[in-house]
């Protein structure tokens, strides 16, 4: 009799989505890790025309289209200080098949992948998928991944180890030295460093640095998407980065599971990277105007949060019942402990909404932190 693979028994339907089913209809969602505002109107346009001129009816490049792969190369020139090749690009369905072909392509059974702990509910259930064994290691009081503590982690078995920088769930930044040490330990161990930067144009405070600008090998693989940037979740369109050997082998995952990513959506990524974007930068500020009403909101109550110096999460660590109090009472919050065993003890909250639900939000916040209290 068949039954299920080993590898998909030991994964379960993420517990952002069990949170999602168990909230009622007209609950406030902050628990969407999606922005709230339209796909830039110029994005929308180049779809539209590449639809109504026949375009997109046929396959594209396994990579994607070569002008697509062009504006990614010249996005990474222009905002992360690094070169790539326009053959060294993949263009994915989303930055989460990025990663999904970065594990495949790269973790035997059996070997260990390090990763944040809290941490983006994937990198556990993909490495699970490829085979290999999750490594979390746990985060600093500030919630940042500390260098030190993944270089204790790697052992003859690891394959890699993924740095999220924005961070989902944590909303942290990690600095240009941690960075610079993050590459370093890739050199060093010859160990993959898997570099998660969909969320690097929201940043808040500091900046965004990318450890494939600092690697002296070919051990960075950089994934990334237009989800969180231009507000293009639905569109499903990311990309992975490496060296010419890498790519090469991510593309036998990649050609076989996927063919290439829907092609009116590469015209869509291709005129947001290269477009305006103004846009862009309204929305970091948006963001930011958010973060900073939800933080005075959480301090009022009382509620230690370290500060998210980017993308639109925040972490505060909340009492016993915290979380099933503000979910009953119509305000969708994810329990920390859906992103690790580290979490424990902390809500992850995505402020992914205007002001006024936000307030509105805080007032059932209020109420569930005082009758804890």
């Amino acid at each position: 009799m068949t039954t299920f693979s080993q590898r998909v028994e030991q994964v379960s339907i993420s517990g952002i989505r069990k949170v999602f089913e168990a909230a009622g209809e007209d609950a406030i969602n902050l628990g969407l890790g999606q922005p709230d505002f339209p796909t830039p109107e110029h994005a929308r346009a180049a779809a539209i025309e590449a639809i109504e001129s026949g375009k997109a009816d046929a396959y594209t490049s396994n990579k994607g289209t070569r002008e697509l792969r062009e504006a990614i190369a010249a996005k990474h020139d222009r905002d992360n200080g690094f070169s790539v090749h326009p053959r060294d690009v993949i263009a994915t369905a989303g930055g989460s098949e990025a990663l999904h072909l970065a594990l495949e392509a790269h973790v035997d059974p059996g070997q260990e992948v390090v990763f944040p702990d809290p941490g983006f509910v994937s990198y556990d259930a993909l490495t699970r998928i490829a085979g290999g064994t999750p490594k979390p290691v746990e985060l600093r009081e500030d919630l940042t991944m500390d260098p030190a503590a993944v270089e204790e982690s790697i052992t003859d078995d690891t394959a890699a180890f993924v740095v999220n920088s924005p961070s989902n769930p944590t909303g942290t930044v990690q600095s240009e030295t941690d960075m610079r040490e993050f590459a370093r330990i890739a050199d060093d161990h010859n160990v993959l460093c898997i570099s998660d930067e969909v969320y690097e144009r929201l940043v808040f405070e500091g900046e965004h640095h990318s450890p494939m600008r600092f690697a002296s090998s070919d051990n960075v693989v950089v994934v990334n998407a237009c989800s969180k940037t231009y507000s293009m979740t639905g569109w499903r369109l990311g990309w992975v980065t490496a060296s010419e050997d890498r790519i090469e082998r991510m593309l036998r995952v990649h050609q076989y599971v996927q063919a290439c990513t829907s092609a009116p959506a590469q015209y869509a990524a291709e005129a947001a990277l290269s477009g305006p974007q103004d846009v862009v930068e309204e929305m970091r500020a948006a963001f930011e105007e958010r973060r900073n009403v939800l933080l005075d909101g959480l301090n009022d109550m009382g509620l230690e949060t370290p500060t998210p110096a980017g993308a639109f999460y925040a972490m505060p660590r909340v009492p016993d019942g915290w979380c099933d109090a503000v979910i009953e009472d119509g305000v969708v919050v994810v329990p920390g402990d859906a992103f690790g065993d580290g979490g424990a003890g902390h809500a992850r909250i995505s402020y992914a909404v205007n002001v006024e639900t936000l307030k509105e939000a805080l007032d059932v916040m209020r109420g569930a932190t005082a009758s804890l209290q």
